[in-house]
């Protein structure tokens, strides 16, 4: 049975000044044009119809774009000091053993310098040795091949995100 309630955390969105509303979206995404565009579709009816558009506004954003969304992602296994949302996102590795842990340093730097980038996956649920796996994998990719893999994982990262930001109480 679907509801047509609007989720308490999407209807104070809809209703946060500009620059409040930016900043929640900054907090899920540092691309300033994915932002806009979720800005710009205000209000949203449902969380279907957020998600859509942040899913259209992904698949739109340029290099530079890309860049920019990324920057807002730290390493895997170094999750932002004090920040709970990057914890929680790579908690498959705060297990890890340190072999892991150095082995995915390691792995990061290779990455970093081949791509010029963090390795961006969507880390949730997933354990340390699968995200050592995906980036020895992916590590072999073209640029433009990656490019577009790390355009799917954001998505999924931001999907994650906003459905936080939908359903948070007060």
């Amino acid at each position: 049975m679907t509801s047509t309630s609007t989720p308490p955390g999407l209807a104070r969105f809809n209703d946060l000044e500009e620059r409040a509303a930016l900043a929640a979206l900054h907090e899920a995404c540092a691309s300033t044009a994915w932002a806009r565009r979720l800005l710009a579709a205000r209000p949203y009816a449902g969380a279907d119809e957020l998600y859509a558009t942040s899913d259209a506004a992904m698949a739109e954003l340029t290099t530079a774009d890309l860049e920019e969304a990324m920057a807002g992602h730290p390493p895997i296994g170094r999750p932002k000091p004090g920040d709970p949302t990057s914890a929680r996102e790579q908690r498959g590795m705060a297990g890890a053993s340190e072999a892991l842990k150095a082995e995915m340093l390691e792995l990061n730097l290779a990455y970093q310098d081949k791509f010029g980038h963090v390795f961006l996956i969507c880390a949730t649920g997933r354990t340390g040795e699968q995200m050592r796996d995906a980036v020895k994998e992916r590590i072999g990719n073209a640029p433009e091949q990656e490019r577009e893999i790390v355009r799917t994982e954001l998505g999924k990262i931001n999907r994650i995100r906003l459905a936080r930001l939908v359903e948070e109480e007060a």
